[in-house]
């Protein structure tokens, strides 16, 4: 069994550990595709807010269940590179 899974490798239907509320949240992938963008449904309601389905960049997805066992997620290269973008933006 493998520690890590590829962001670009989760399937639709994965449940999934998130940051981007700024708490890990659960949810679910509901895509299938690839890139630094991807469509979930979050479980905001963990954490006092509403339940909802958007798009997150991928560098927010912390772990995914693969085969009944929580792993953790690794980006790839351009993701690497677009998340180091994004964050030069924010400063």
């Amino acid at each position: 069994m493998t520690n890590t899974v590829k962001t670009n490798d989760i399937k639709k239907g994965t449940p999934i550990m998130t940051n981007q509320l700024g708490y890990q949240v659960s949810g679910t992938m509901e895509d299938n595709l690839k890139g630094n963008t991807r469509m979930i449904k979050t479980n905001g309601s963990e954490i006092g807010l509403f339940d909802e389905m958007g798009s997150i960049y991928a560098w927010n997805i912390v772990s995914a269940k693969i085969d009944g066992e929580w792993v953790s997620v690794e980006l790839t290269n351009k993701q690497i590179d677009a998340k180091s973008k994004q964050e030069g933006w924010l400063r």
